[in-house]
């Protein structure tokens, strides 16, 4: 055995000697281990230098691919009155972000392929993100830049843990181009499903738009926030699900929504630019779902008597749609995978839950779902 691998290492080297196309699901079954396992170890022969990964890349054969924010959240919780001009005492938190990230690493712990293609610097941040993030993705199509820096955002709360000020370093996603999407054409090509968030330019969104309508491929669009409402595709027919929330359909179609049927309106709006499917988010009042056919209907959101940190339901909710939508469930179905999976994330500390797998979200819906 080499000096720096162990047995397993030694074994996944070897089958990617015999076939450098070799999949993760054919290394998963040799191994007797799972994908996400099968990840770490690819990472881990990728930074020892044995493996360069890019064969097995081209092996993947219909992974779905995310684009977009992949950054580190910060959080500073203020312990007394925040006075302004001197240092304040504080508690700190660090943990990795990002709309499209987050849903990667969902995906990728439901035992999905997932492919991530963001833009990052060359430094710490990226370093941490790495880190966490590759055995559940693959990140070698994230482009780095030597004098940028990685996506970053931080939050102060005051005592009380309200938002005092956040300060977002997202600067680099403006890097995320027509022309880096170009460059990786190859295997968007053979996407399941490509899912992009709006922290991309508005350029670049058209450019996706245009090109899963060119070649068919299932198109997710994930807004993060109001202001990039208008980095939307300029025509909507492409999309195949629209996942946006109250506030950014409000800002969007310049409305108010004041009750449920003008909650039902919108979604009916979003049906007639195009989307084929939207669903309009609502906080504890739940979700409008549109599909197709033209049919809306209301889901309550799950009742969640413990709130431990709502940071990433949102992505969650996202992952739980996309995931049973590619599986072909029924809208019921589809619907309450995101409710389910967003509650549970609510119930944790992390961003994306550790204990999420496949086996557990169908003890999860089971649990849930009656």
């Amino acid at each position: 055995m080499t000096s720096d691998m162990n047995e397993k290492e030694e074994l996944i080297l070897g089958k990617i000697k015999e076939n450098p196309f070799i999949s993760q699901q054919e290394l998963s079954e040799v191994a007797g281990i799972s994908r996400s396992s099968i990840a770490t170890i690819i990472s881990e022969l990728i930074k020892k230098e044995y493996v360069l990964g890019k064969a097995y890349v081209l092996n993947e054969t219909n992974p779905i691919i995310c684009i977009g924010g992949a950054n580190v959240d910060r959080k500073f919780y203020a312990k007394y009155e925040i006075t302004n001009g001197t240092s304040n005492p504080v508690k700190s938190s660090s943990s990795v972000g990002g709309v499209a990230r987050n849903i990667a690493e969902n995906l990728g712990r439901l035992g999905e392929e997932v492919i991530l293609i963001s833009a990052s610097g060359q430094d710490s941040a990226w370093e941490e993100i790495y880190n966490l993030s590759s055995p559940f993705m693959n990140l070698e199509h994230v482009a780095q830049f030597e004098n940028s820096s990685t996506g970053s955002y931080t939050a102060v709360l005051d005592k009380n843990g309200d938002l005092s000020i956040a300060l977002a370093d997202m600067d680099v996603y403006e890097k995320i181009t027509p022309e880096l999407m170009i460059k990786n054409s190859n295997f968007l090509r053979r996407a399941k499903c490509i899912v992009v968030d709006l922290n991309c330019p508005s350029e670049t969104i058209d450019y996706i738009s245009s090109f899963t309508s060119k070649y068919n491929i299932p198109l997710v669009i994930i807004p993060v926030s109001s202001p990039k409402m208008n980095r939307l595709p300029k025509t909507l027919s492409a999309v195949n699900w629209l996942i946006v929330n109250k506030d950014e359909t409000e800002t969007f179609m310049n409305i108010k929504i004041n009750d449920e049927k003008e909650w039902r309106n919108s979604v009916k709006s979003w049906l007639e630019l195009g989307v084929k499917n939207v669903i309009v988010t609502n906080g504890s009042k739940g979700v409008m779902a549109g599909v197709e056919n033209g049919e809306i209907q209301h889901f309550s959101a799950i009742e969640t008597p413990m709130v431990v940190d709502v940071t990433g339901a949102g992505d969650a909710f996202c992952s739980g749609v996309i995931y049973s939508w590619l599986q072909k469930k029924e809208i019921d179905f589809i619907i309450k995978s995101g409710l389910v999976n967003a509650h549970k994330t609510i119930m944790s500390n992390y961003t994306v839950r550790q204990e999420l797998s496949q086996k557990q979200f169908m003890i999860d819906m089971e649990e849930l779902i009656k």
